[in-house]
């Protein structure tokens, strides 16, 4: 018995011990409660954020939490004030069945593909000018139609149907992103090499006008920052769009040669100081180009030549979401995983929890939240979800949840000093020693959840961050 007794006295002390540890040191006062946390890796699939392949991805590939996929125009838009939106449903619910996102962008045209505009248009009489696309690399040239854009009727039912869209979508939790798409060669706002055929910038001044006026709260991402003195690109950095570099790793950072000055990096700096600040404010996305699949992961010395530096494109873009293939087409070996891994926690946001305080006051019934945030990673987080904040009884209940409008880790921006957040929640009805969790709510239900890269995460509840034990009075 006296050995029984000392066992289980052994793992009560062991108990302890890694509950202090996970939290962190633990000093007390009479008024103040603090707690140092601990740090831990982030999670890889944490949400709007890391790599994004396309729909319905082998499921043991790569972590993730959004998939991508094109629609055409011509499967959602039957005539300008009519919409069938059946397909662009079941792709939306197919992916939150997998506690994922979707990012989408609708087209006009795409090579090899023999739909896209509306067939109303083109009973109508739209001029279509169809030839081959040799702008396809690394795949083949192919065929391709693209519409006379100037043409009143489809700027007519451009601004239609993204005012549909916008009617019906906009904050769809199962939407992440939009790409905004419908113009050019893959819905990526050019028609090279046959440059003749692209947009006015009255063509693109009438989708960007749509699109700013039909989308507040879902983020709509534009393939090319443009200044006012662009060539042909109609300016966008004073609106409310993000961008995408769909050439990441390959023609993202400065060269410096003339003939690369389409690349993002210099188009960035071309447009102007409110483009080059975009990150701050509206998310940066882009695919990893083809030429580097996978490869982008392995050790310099196996890289094409034209390859550039993945960290460095991150940190230069401040890039939240890439779409790719490469990690997803077939199983990594373990030195390219692991180097994925590493890099793609970088993107975007990467929020640690330093420190907790908690001020409980009698005389209010209220108890003062404090925290250090700080942001390991690129970017901040820039969806409007709330923080929420709980108190766990000694059997484990959640006795008390709460919104906290004060600690809302929105807009954060990256840096190695602590964001100081507080907040004040209401404890009136509670007494005694509680556990204070933390979450930021996913609006899609069965979403992942956003993980904080601290010990204590997940250690009381799943999807929660433990921030410590308070005394109320």
């Amino acid at each position: 018995m006296k050995n029984h007794a000392h066992t289980i006295l052994r793992l009560s002390c062991c108990t302890v011990f890694c509950l202090l540890w996970l939290l962190g040191d633990g000093r007390t006062t009479d008024a103040q409660q603090t707690f140092d946390l601990q740090p831990a890796p982030s999670r890889i699939d944490n949400p709007l954020k890391g790599l994004v392949p396309y729909a319905r991805p082998y499921p043991d590939r790569f972590p993730h939490s959004m998939e991508f996929s094109y629609l055409a125009l011509s499967d959602l838009m039957m005539a300008e004030d009519r919409f069938d939106w059946q397909p662009l449903e079941e792709l939306l619910d197919d992916i939150a069945s997998r506690g994922n996102q979707a990012v989408v962008r609708v087209y006009l045209e795409y090579p090899g593909k023999d739909k896209g505009i509306p067939k109303y248009l083109i009973d109508g009489g739209l001029k279509l000018h169809t030839y081959l696309n040799t702008n396809t690399a690394p795949l083949p040239p192919k065929e391709i139609t693209t519409p006379d854009y100037e043409d009143g009727r489809l700027r007519s039912a451009l601004r239609a149907f993204i005012m549909a869209f916008g009617a019906k979508y906009d904050g769809d939790p199962r939407l992440a992103y939009i790409t905004a798409g419908l113009l050019g060669t893959w819905g990526e706002w050019h028609t090279y090499p046959r440059t003749e055929l692209w947009a006015s910038k009255q063509t693109q001044s009438i989708v960007l006008d749509a699109y700013e006026a039909a989308f507040s709260s879902t983020p709509v991402l534009l393939r090319y920052p443009a200044g006012a003195d662009h060539g042909y690109q109609a300016e966008n950095t004073s609106r409310r769009f993000g961008y995408h570099d769909d050439s990441f790793a390959w023609a993202t950072i400065d060269t410096g040669k003339p003939e690369d000055d389409w690349f993002y990096m210099p188009a960035l700096k071309a447009a102007g100081r409110e483009a080059i600040e975009k990150w701050k404010t509206h998310p940066i996305g882009g695919e990893i180009r083809p030429e580097v699949w996978g490869k982008i992961f392995d050790a310099r010395e196996h890289w094409p030549e034209q390859a550039q530096s993945f960290r460095e494109c991150v940190d230069q873009t401040h890039a939240t979401w890439l779409m790719d293939t490469g990690m997803f087409r077939e199983v990594a070996g373990p030195e390219r995983l692991e180097r994925a891994i590493r890099e793609v926690r970088r993107m975007g946001y990467d929020f640690f929890v330093k420190r907790t305080e908690f001020l409980p006051n009698d005389s209010t019934g209220r108890c003062q939240i404090k925290l250090q945030l700080v942001n390991q990673g690129v970017a901040p987080f820039y969806a409007d979800w709330p923080t929420e904040v709980a108190f766990i009884d000694d059997q484990g209940n959640i006795a008390q949840r709460s919104i906290a409008a004060g600690l809302s880790v929105r807009g954060r921006l990256p840096s190695s000093n602590p964001h100081r957040l507080t907040d004040s929640v209401d404890t009136s009805s509670l007494s005694g020693n509680y556990t204070v969790l933390m979450r930021v709510v996913h609006p899609l239900p069965g979403g992942k959840p956003l993980r904080f890269a601290n010990a204590a995460q997940d250690q009381t509840k799943s999807g929660w961050l433990t921030l410590g034990r308070v005394q109320l009075p």
